[in-house]
């Protein structure tokens, strides 16, 4: 029972490559078929959406008496910093329904913190204002709402702050998601992996003897005897296909005299 309970299999890598190698076509035909659904899918099961994305700027000077000073560049980090608290503002409930009134639009405080994202550019004190939707003009429409509500929201809480317009957002002219590349990539690689898979698992369940070395290496079992393919039509072949069932060939050959 220990022997029984301590027996291992081993795996032939190099078998599992060439049963895949052997099978290449049905893994190139599953891999161009992921493809062509990965494809259909981004193009005609998921609604497109689109990207509208304004800059803004945190003014590197300050005012102090009516007189501006210049922030010196190891004081720049605090104008960084800034961003992140523009940015809280920004997502803040009262400044989204403030931007949901002036845009004119239907959404909730919860379905617009989703539409909209702010981030610093490159730990710069820029920083952008992304809104993603379903309609280009309307994405756009928010961002610049945004864009010119912004700045006089923060200057009732922040003192002395100082945010300028980089640039306004334009309607995009292609989608942002779904990537149809991306998609149509996925589906190649996980087509191709569940053929591979498949054939992986065929080629281990296998249990059918197919040559007297699979028995040596195996099973480290001594060959007796092999029994010889009568169908063999290669130059070791034990049989020809003819000669397996009598001298058909050569009475074909006379005329069908054989057979008299």
């Amino acid at each position: 029972m220990e022997e029984q309970n301590n027996k291992f299999y081993e795996v032939d890598v190099l078998q599992l490559f060439a049963a895949i190698w052997h099978r290449i076509w049905a893994v190139i035909i599953a891999a161009v078929i992921g493809a062509g659904v990965g494809f259909s899918i981004a193009e005609f099961a998921i609604a497109p959406k689109y990207t509208a994305k304004a800059l803004l700027y945190v003014n590197n000077t300050v005012s102090v008496g009516g007189t501006s000073v210049s922030i010196s560049a190891s004081q720049l980090t605090a104008a960084q910093n800034l961003v992140d608290t523009y940015i809280v503002i920004l997502e803040s409930r009262s400044t989204m329904n403030d931007v949901i009134k002036k845009a004119a639009v239907d959404y909730s405080y919860a379905e617009m913190c989703d539409m909209v994202t702010a981030k610093s550019v490159n730990n710069t004190e820029i920083f952008s204002v992304s809104v993603v939707g379903r309609d280009p003009e309307e994405a756009t429409r928010i961002a610049n709402v945004i864009a010119d509500l912004l700045p006089e929201k923060i200057s009732e809480i922040v003192d002395n702050s100082s945010v300028r317009i980089v640039d306004y957002a334009v309607v995009p002219a292609t989608k942002s998601s779904p990537n149809t590349v991306r998609f149509s990539l996925v589906g190649l690689v996980l087509a191709a992996a569940v053929v591979c898979a498949i054939i992986i698992i065929r080629e281990l369940t296998d249990t059918q003897i197919r040559s007297e070395d699979y028995l040596i290496q195996t099973y480290h079992l001594p060959i007796l005897a092999v029994i010889p393919d009568l169908f063999s039509t290669g130059k070791r072949g034990y049989y020809s296909k003819y000669s397996a069932y009598g001298d058909t060939e050569s009475s074909k050959k006379k005329g069908g005299k054989g057979n008299g």
